[in-house]
């Protein structure tokens, strides 16, 4: 199966995975087409690595089915196997063995030819910024070079579709933009790369396609763009000096707008396709029930607003900031 026939890279329908009294899939469908980055986004819990481990065949669903490079996950697993990456939230290198080492160890136990190793290994080392440390134990390399050891580990068998399970989790800010840059790279490639993360920024970055999981169900997906217009154009932020004020503002405005405001302690949020116009309005009927806001912030959506329409709570990893923007503490 390769880049541009007929099939998805992933096809999955009705997935469904329970785990004693917790039901983590309940229904899950995806489709994931080739050359492309397919991103699962929601907090923990949601159910991203349970469809993951599914889609990998380390488990069984307990209903619904799934195909992978053309191959059924459960009747043809060895096949599946043979055509996937998959790096997990949990590094598999291993840490007394030095870079190179475990490109090669990698190398023979996916069958490679042998004079095909030492040559993969080499150039995965250089492409994911390793060339300088090949012969150091992985113990002593820093997170953000274990992380980049682990993607490449995935990739030594050249496989056609990529998983990566929260791959920039506890990264910094330079280690996380250097992976994303190599993903782009290996997506223009042809590498289908299906992806789960909790950074909102990430998938807004990244993904050609978003689909939102929550409690086991994914509760929209699009691209980012067209997850954003569904909020409209513009995202209006008032700040007032007490949740009483708050509230009092959102019942002022509630019956100018098409679409209700929320309210989060005490901040107003309108979301509108006609911004400029709404925002005059909106100051105008304030001040005539004499509220002042104390703060106002004009700006495009955010997937965070998405999550937070969707789900009514902020995702786990932007609510600290979206809290801090709002005046209240973390």
């Amino acid at each position: 199966m390769t880049l541009g026939t007929g099939e998805p890279a992933v096809d999955a329908s009705g997935l469904h995975k329970r785990f004693g009294h917790t039901e983590a899939l309940r229904g899950v469908d995806l489709r994931v087409a080739w050359g492309s980055v397919f991103a699962l986004l929601g907090p923990n819990g949601a159910g991203k690595t349970t469809a993951i481990r599914v889609l990998t065949t380390l488990i069984r669903p307990d209903a619904g089915s799934a195909r992978v490079a053309g191959f059924d996950v459960v009747r043809q697993a060895r096949e599946v196997r043979y055509r996937i990456g998959l790096a997990g939230q949990n590094a598999a290198v291993d840490p007394n063995l030095t870079g190179t080492e475990n490109l090669r160890l990698i190398g023979r136990l996916a069958q490679l030819p042998r004079t095909h190793i030492a040559p993969r290994a080499g150039e995965l080392l250089e492409r994911f910024q390793l060339s300088h440390a090949p012969d150091r134990a992985v113990r002593t390399y820093s997170g953000g070079m274990r992380r980049r050891l682990d993607v490449a580990a995935a990739l030594v068998p050249r496989p056609p579709v990529l998983f990566l399970d929260e791959p920039t989790t506890g990264l910094d800010l330079q280690s996380r933009n250097e992976l994303w840059n190599t993903i782009r790279e290996l997506v223009a490639e042809g590498t289908s790369v299906v992806l789960t993360t909790q950074y909102l920024e990430e998938a807004d970055r990244l993904a050609h396609h978003v689909a939102v999981v929550d409690r086991g169900v994914i509760i929209a997906e699009g691209t980012p763009a067209e997850l954003k217009a569904q909020l409209g154009s513009t995202v209006i932020e008032l700040g007032l000096d007490s949740e009483q004020a708050a509230a009092r503002s959102q019942s002022v405005v509630a019956g100018l707008l098409a679409r209700a405001p929320e309210r989060e302690d005490s901040t107003v949020r309108i979301t509108s396709d006609d911004g400029p116009r709404v925002l005059i309005d909106v100051l105008r009927l304030l001040d005539a029930a004499e509220l002042i806001p104390t703060t106002l912030t004009v700006r495009e959506p955010s997937l965070d607003d998405v999550f937070l329409a969707l789900t009514g709570r902020h995702s786990e990893s932007d609510q600290p900031s979206a809290l801090a923007s709002n005046g209240a503490r973390p």
